[in-house]
């Protein structure tokens, strides 16, 4: 682990490097409870508890955006069990911290196709994004049913159906699910994987990318320091 730094330090480093917006693969759940000799679900109950420290670390250091990869368009190929355990604890999840959520200034918004998804879980996304779309505390995306790959053929068809004939990268952009966000700075990966697993594709051109061999479960807010410190001693040159 690098050295710690002072909070307003920190603070100070976000604002100079111009770190707005931070995407997760939030990776390592069903490894760390492995380890432990634990199911795979008590990984994925501790990840929420990594998720809630990011937000919270996020919101205290000045991180305007996070986007984090919940379940992607493969994940349906896992074991009924864990995936039916996977959309009951997003649901309860999202039920149970909404209040708190909503009293933090946390803005929420889902990507993904979300149609494919059952309608009481439908139902308690939409209801959580209403409920929070005027706060102005940090922007939670999280993406269920994702798959750069599926967005991409997504925008297409909606821009045939649209009927515009000749588009460029910002109108392409704005048939993305994730329109009306900037692209992310910083790309973490937890689990120590070297790979972009059908995640935000295009709007990962030009982020920074930082791996860990942490897993999820383990991510906390000393680990979200460390990713701020390398991140600000990056030279961005966008291809210059």
């Amino acid at each position: 682990m690098l050295q710690t730094l002072p909070e307003d330090e920190i603070k100070e480093l976000v604002k100079t490097s111009n770190l707005t917006h931070i995407a997760f693969i939030m990776d390592g759940n069903r490894r760390w409870a492995k380890e432990r000799n634990l199911p795979s679900m008590m990984g994925h109950k501790k990840g929420v508890e990594a998720l809630k420290k990011v937000v919270k670390a996020a919101h205290k250091f000045g991180i305007k955006y996070l986007t984090m990869y919940a379940f992607s368009t493969e994940n349906w190929n896992r074991k009924k069990e864990e995936v039916d355990f996977l959309m009951n604890l997003l649901a309860n999840t999202i039920k149970n911290e909404l209040n708190e959520l909503f009293d933090n200034g946390v803005k929420l918004s889902f990507i993904g196709n979300l149609s494919a998804l059952n309608k009481n879980l439908q139902n308690i996304l939409y209801d959580a994004v209403e409920k929070t779309k005027n706060n102005k505390g940090v922007n939670l995306q999280i993406a269920i049913n994702y798959g750069a790959r599926d967005e991409i053929v997504h925008a297409v068809n909606n821009i045939i159906k649209s009927g515009v004939r000749e588009i460029n990268a910002e109108t392409f952009e704005q048939f993305l699910y994730t329109k009306n966000l900037p692209s992310p700075d910083l790309l973490i990966r937890t689990g120590g994987e070297m790979r972009v697993s059908n995640y935000l594709l295009w709007q990962i051109a030009y982020s920074e990318f930082y791996i860990t061999k942490k897993y999820w479960p383990e991510f906390d807010e000393e680990a979200l320091i460390d990713s701020i410190k390398e991140f600000s001693e990056r030279q961005r040159r966008y291809g210059r």
